[in-house]
């Protein structure tokens, strides 16, 4: 296991990783332009565990291209910002294995009536994602504390 990337002087962006529903992934191809798009994700630092449907976009682009950006929405009036760089891996099921529990319980009240085997029979394409940046802003003190994570 790596490193975790966040010390106890993240903890507000650790918190926010950790319950926030929606991340916005943004992967790119060998065109310039990006691709965006919201997931449903887990924060298991230092890495980022998606599950995406086999035929999307993005996980065409993520076959071609690992390099990924993430972003969470912006908080607190558009004062705490996180965003992030990172190396996704397409990953088995049996790779994640570990993180189906957490991750079912994140989603739980979101899924509804539907089973989240049901879900998972869908969004059936783990993708792991190696994080090697986090950005973050967030009120201070002084006004807005920016700290980079490498």
């Amino acid at each position: 296991m790596t490193d975790p990337l966040l010390g106890p002087q993240d903890d507000v962006t650790a918190a926010r990783l950790a319950r926030e529903p929606i991340l916005w992934l943004t992967t790119v191809d060998r065109t310039p332009r990006p691709h965006t798009a919201p997931v449903w994700f887990l924060f298991a630092d230092p890495r980022l565990v998606v599950f995406s449907r086999p035929d999307t976009a993005k996980v065409g682009r993520m076959r071609r291209n690992p390099a990924v950006a993430f972003s969470l929405d912006s908080a607190t009036g558009g004062t705490d910002i996180v965003l992030g760089e990172g190396d996704a891996t397409l990953a088995e099921q049996a790779d994640v294995a570990g993180d189906l529990a957490p991750f079912e319980e994140k989603y739980h009240a979101l899924l509804g009536d539907q089973s989240f085997d049901d879900w998972l029979a869908v969004f059936s394409q783990p993708v792991v994602v190696a994080v090697t940046k986090i950005v973050s802003w967030r009120p201070g003190p002084d006004g807005l504390d920016y700290r980079r994570i490498v």
